[in-house]
């Protein structure tokens, strides 16, 4: 089943504002894990990281994945059709599995400002590095489309 033109592109839009959301918050985190290696005050940066984190990037970052499944699902792509969607569904899933099973506890820690332990103020700030890496890979691929699409063997198909 695929949409109608009009549909497809409410739901490209949709996908591409989730999808840039969670790029931009993203790099807040970085930009707050970064004060927070540099000495900025932890009562300060942590709690705020802690917000941002797990008041905006953890949902975003699901609603980003669910909107981007949908409209593989809903529109020519296909989930399965294209090599650059399946790359690009692996690392949106991998991001995901990360955010929410890797980051989310250093975000949970993070609300102790000043008491946050030295290896969750490290993921916090290695985890938005990563995946802003990886969300940039991923736009890339949406932009250049490689690989073209994937080859089914048909029976009796010579």
């Amino acid at each position: 089943m695929t949409l109608p033109p009009p549909w497809r592109k409410a739901l490209l839009t949709l996908h591409v504002v989730t999808a840039v959301g969670w790029l931009g918050v993203d790099a807040v985190l970085v930009i707050l894990g970064v004060a927070g290696a540099r000495g900025a005050d932890p009562d300060l940066v942590y709690p705020v990281l802690a917000l941002v984190g797990q008041g905006v990037f953890v949902p975003l970052s699901v609603l980003a994945w669910l909107v981007g499944v949908g409209s593989a699902l809903l529109t020519p792509w296909g989930l399965l059709r294209h090599r650059w969607v399946l790359v690009k569904l692996g690392i949106t899933t991998v991001m995901l599995g990360a955010v929410l099973f890797a980051l989310l506890p250093n975000l949970r820690a993070a609300e102790l400002g000043a008491a946050t332990p030295p290896d969750a103020r490290q993921g916090l700030l290695a985890a938005p590095i990563v995946s802003t890496t990886l969300l940039v890979v991923a736009t890339a691929l949406s932009a250049y489309k490689p690989w073209g699409r994937i080859r089914r063997h048909r029976p009796g198909a010579a």
